[in-house]
C-alpha cells in the first residue's frame, strides 16, 4: 500500500491550528465560566452590601413604630432602587408582610420566596436564589433591627437572573469575539510560519531532506578525496574519513575550530573573496596536498561557511608518471619492433641478392646477441616487472645504435610487493632514457645496468659513457624542473620523479660523475617497507 505524504507546510499549519483552537477554546471556556461566576457573585455581593445599607436607615427603622410604616418606606425604597439599579428592594416586618414593592398594589401582600427564615428568626445576612412574585431573581437579605437590636423586619434586595444570563451572555459574545480574532491571527501566523520553514528548507519536503541527508552521507564515504565543510566562524561542520587519512586526525571533529586541525587561512581568504581557491598546494606533516575551496553561499550571495577538497599530489604524480613511462613503454616496444623490422628486411634483401651464407650469418649473429641479452635478463633478473622495463629498453638501445648491456654479475629475485610497477618505471625507465641520451654524444655509446639484492638493500646501478655532469649542477639535478638541456619545452622533471619516487619507498641515490667520464646513477631501496 502507498504511504500518503502529507507537505510539511500542511502539517505545520494543522499542527499549529489545531493546538490553538484547542488552547483558545479552552481559555475562552475557562474564562467564560469564570466570568459568569463573577458576575453572578459580584451582584449577589452588591444585593447584599444594598440590603443591609437600607436595614441600618434610622429613618426606615423609626417608620417601624408608625400606623402606616409603608407610607414611609416605600418612597425611600423606590428611590435608593433607582439609585443603585436594583430590580427590587422588599421591605417586610416580621412577618413577611411588604412595607415597599416596585408594584405598589403588592404592599400590605406577604413576601414570596420562602427564604427570609434565616434572616428573621436567625438574624443571618446572606445571598439567595429564589422565584419571587417578579420571577427567578438572585437577592441579599439581611434581618432590620430596632435601636435595642431586637430583629423587627427583614430587607430583601435582588437582581432577576435573566438580566445577569443576558449580562453573562454579553460577556461570553465579547470572549468569542476575542477568541475568534486570536484563532484568526494564529491561523495567519500558522501560514507564515509554515511558509518561512518551507523557505528555510528550500521548498524541500522533511523526507526529501533525510535522503538528501544519506546522499551526502554516502558521498562524502564514496570519494576518494578528503572534503572538509566549515560555518562562517571556522568551525568544522563535515569531514569525512579520506580528509582524516590525509591530514592524520582522529576521533570526532565535530563543532571544532578548523585552525585547531589544519592551516585554515584559505578557507577564511574564500569566504571573505567569496570567490573559489583552486588547485594550491599545502604541505601538512610531510604530505603535499592540493586543496581546492569554494565559499558556501545563499540565496541573497551572502556568506555561510566554506568547502574544501584534498588531495595527495603524489598519488596524482604516481598517476600521471605511471600514464607517460607506459607510453615511453610503448614506444620502447614499438622501438624494438620496427628494429626488428628492420633487420628482418636485410635479411630478406640479402636472399634475395642470393647471398645466403651472407644472410646465414647475419641470423647467427643476431641470435647469438638475442640470445646473449634475453639470457641475462631472464637468468640473472627473476623479477618479471624488471624484465619487462629492461626488455622494452633493450629495443630502444638498438634503435638508438646504443650498446645495451646487462651486468652479467647482476641477481636480482622477485621484488617486494611494495615497490609496485608504477615506481619501478618511473625509476628504471627515467634513469635509462637519460643514460641514452648522454651516451648517444659517446663516439661509441655504452650503457649498463647492474641489479642486486645480495645486501640488505635492493641495489639499481645505471652507468653510461656520456659527456658526464658538471661538479656545479650535481647538486640541483633532482630539482623540479632543472635541465641541462636547451631549446626544448616541458623538461627537467624525469630526476626529479626519480628522487620522489624512490624517496616515498624510502630509499636513496647515489651520483658520480664527471665531465667527459660519464655517470652513474645507484639507487639504493630497502628489502622492508618503510
Amino acid at each position: 500500500m502507498r504511504r500518503i505524504r502529507v507537505s510539511l507546510q500542511t502539517k505545520i499549519l494543522g499542527l499549529v491550528l489545531l493546538m490553538s483552537f484547542f488552547i483558545i477554546g479552552t481559555l475562552a471556556s475557562y474564562f467564560m465560566i469564570m466570568e459568569s461566576r463573577q458576575i453572578e457573585a459580584q451582584d449577589g455581593r452588591l444585593a447584599l452590601e444594598i440590603a443591609k445599607t437600607v436595614a441600618t436607615m434610622p429613618t426606615l427603622i423609626d417608620a417601624f413604630q408608625s400606623k402606616n410604616p409603608a407610607e414611609t418606606i416605600q418612597p425611600l425604597a423606590e428611590k435608593i432602587r433607582m439609585q443603585t439599579g436594583a430590580e427590587f428592594i422588599v421591605v417586610g416586618n416580621r412577618e413577611g408582610i411588604r412595607y415597599s414593592h416596585p408594584l405598589k398594589n403588592r404592599i400590605g401582600k406577604k413576601m414570596v420566596g420562602g427564604d427570609n427564615e434565616r434572616a428573621i428568626l436567625k438574624g443571618e445576612s446572606y445571598i439567595s436564589k429564589a422565584n419571587g412574585s417578579l420571577g427567578p431573581s438572585l437577592r441579599g437579605k439581611t434581618p432590620i433591627r430596632d435601636r435595642n437590636g431586637k430583629i423587627i423586619g427583614v430587607v430583601s434586595v435582588g437582581f432577576m437572573l435573566r438580566d445577569i444570563h443576558e449580562q453573562m451572555d454579553n460577556r461570553a459574545k465579547e470572549a468569542g469575539g476575542v477568541a475568534l480574532l486570536s484563532f484568526l491571527a494564529a491561523v495567519l501566523g500558522s501560514a507564515l510560519l509554515a511558509r518561512d520553514i518551507r523557505k528555510d528548507t528550500m521548498g524541500l519536503e522533511p523526507y526529501e531532506i533525510a535522503a538528501l541527508y544519506k546522499e551526502k552521507r554516502a558521498i562524502l564515504h564514496a570519494v576518494k578525496e578528503g572534503i572538509i565543510a566549515v560555518d562562517r566562524a571556522g568551525f568544522v561542520t563535515t569531514m569525512n574519513q579520506p580528509a582524516k587519512n590525509l591530514l592524520h586526525i582522529g576521533g570526532s571533529v565535530r563543532r571544532m575550530k578548523v585552525d585547531e586541525l589544519v592551516p585554515a587561512s584559505f578557507f577564511y581568504e574564500v569566504m571573505e573573496s567569496k570567490r573559489p581557491k583552486l588547485d594550491r598546494e599545502m604541505v601538512w606533516k610531510g604530505r603535499t596536498l592540493i586543496v581546492n575551496s569554494t565559499p558556501i553561499l545563499d540565496e541573497h550571495g551572502e556568506v555561510q561557511g566554506a568547502v574544501a577538497s584534498f588531495r595527495d599530489r603524489s598519488e596524482i604524480e604516481r598517476m600521471v608518471n605511471t600514464l607517460s613511462e607506459v607510453r615511453k613503454y610503448s614506444e620502447d616496444l614499438r622501438a624494438q619492433s620496427h628494429e626488428y623490422a628492420n633487420k628482418l628486411h636485410v635479411i630478406s634483401g640479402l636472399l634475395q641478392l642470393g647471398a645466403y651464407e651472407d644472410a646465414v650469418e647475419f641470423i647467427r649473429a643476431e641470435s647469438a646477441s638475442l640470445q646473449n641479452q634475453h639470457a641475462r635478463v631472464f637468468q640473472n633478473i627473476k623479477d618479471s616487472k624488471v624484465q619487462a622495463v629492461l626488455l622494452g629498453k633493450l629495443g630502444r638501445a638498438s634503435e638508438k645504435k646504443i650498446h645495451f648491456d646487462i651486468d652479467p654479475n647482476s641477481s636480482l629475485q622477485s621484488l617486494p610487493k611494495y615497490i609496485d610497477l608504477s615506481r619501478l618505471i618511473v625509476i628504471i625507465g627515467n634513469l635509462l632514457d637519460n643514460a641514452f641520451e648522454a651516451a648517444a654524444k659517446a663516439q661509441n655509446p655504452t650503457v649498463l645496468f647492474f641489479a642486486t639484492d645480495l645486501g640488505s638493500d635492493i641495489v639499481f646501478e645505471i652507468s653510461d659513457n656520456g659527456t658526464g655532469i658538471e661538479q656545479t649542477m650535481l647538486g640541483r639535478i633532482f630539482e623540479r624542473g632543472f635541465t641541462t638541456k636547451t631549446g626544448e619545452a616541458a623538461r627537467g622533471f624525469g630526476l626529479s620523479n626519480v628522487d620522489h619516487a624512490v624517496s616515498e619507498l624510502g630509499g636513496f641515490i647515489e651520483v658520480h660523475s664527471n665531465p667527459g667520464e660519464g655517470s652513474v646513477f645507484t639507487v639504493y631501496l630497502p628489502k622492508g617497507e618503510e
